[in-house]
């Protein structure tokens, strides 16, 4: 039988982990990796990349196992138990790539190259010279939305202040940076939730600061997110009242061990 010292340690900290969900973006692979290992190998941070492959049909996975070799760094997560054909989701793949991730902070971004990882390094300085729990990313200088869409991130940012308290500009930005210890908390177990990201940190105590950041168009591969009411517009409405619910009947959990 092996002895205890030869069980295999747990990974090193790292300074912080990037985590992608990625879902058929086998175009946009081989390009997120490259412009990961340029934004941190001279940032001074410590840091892995941890693409979470999300049910993908595709050669997504293909891609990162063939890009793996000479980058120690890159790590793949591959989700299981997914629809034929489909995904679990951002949230499902968020939860499985923070339970992955040995960072002391997390960077999230999407896999579709809209999200410019050279921004992690600022945002990272920021979350640590503010003392804050999460730092969110804000597009909205600099997106050039049609009139319809416009209108209903303003509709939408009214029912979130009333429903919910939230004075966060743009919570659509999947670019951020966030504790280890807050990753941990959210309830990502449930569809949906990585959209309320920033105000459930609010919720838990944390403090969240706002970064402008860019937004570039998708130039591969195709969006996941329906553009109808249907599919976006009443789902959202419901999912503000579970997060409302949540909140009223969420109990500190903090703890100690008693000994004599």
């Amino acid at each position: 039988m092996p002895s205890a010292s030869s069980d295999p340690k747990p990974p090193p900290r790292l300074d912080v982990s990037v985590v992608a969900p990625a879902h058929n973006e086998q175009e946009n692979i081989p390009a997120l990796v490259e412009q990961i290992g340029a934004a941190l190998a001279n940032s001074g941070l410590t840091f892995e990349a941890i693409i979470v492959d999300d049910g993908s049909t595709d050669r997504t996975r293909a891609e990162l196992v063939r890009l793996m070799p000479g980058r120690p760094w890159l790590r793949c997560v591959a989700m299981t138990d997914t629809p034929k054909g489909k995904g679990n989701g951002q949230s499902a793949a968020f939860h499985a790539g923070f339970r992955a991730a040995a960072g002391d902070l997390i960077a999230v971004l999407d896999a579709d190259l809209q999200n410019d990882p050279a921004e992690i390094p600022a945002m990272v300085k920021l979350l640590r010279e503010s003392n804050a729990g999460l730092v969110q990313g804000d597009r909205s200088h600099a997106r050039k939305d049609n009139i319809v869409r416009r209108v209903g991130s303003i509709v939408g940012r009214l029912f979130r202040r009333w429903l919910l308290g939230d004075t966060i500009r743009d919570t659509g930005c999947s670019l951020r940076v966030m504790r280890r210890d807050l990753a941990l908390k959210l309830p990502l177990e449930f569809r949906g939730m990585h959209r309320f990201i920033p105000i459930t940190a609010v919720h838990l105590g944390y403090t969240v600061r706002e970064m402008p950041v860019t937004h570039r168009p998708r130039v591969a591969g195709e969006t996941k997110y329906g553009f109808g009411i249907v599919q976006r517009a009443l789902p959202g409405l419901r999912d503000l009242f579970v997060v409302r619910w949540m909140k009223t009947r969420r109990r500190p959990v903090a703890n100690v061990e008693v000994r004599p």
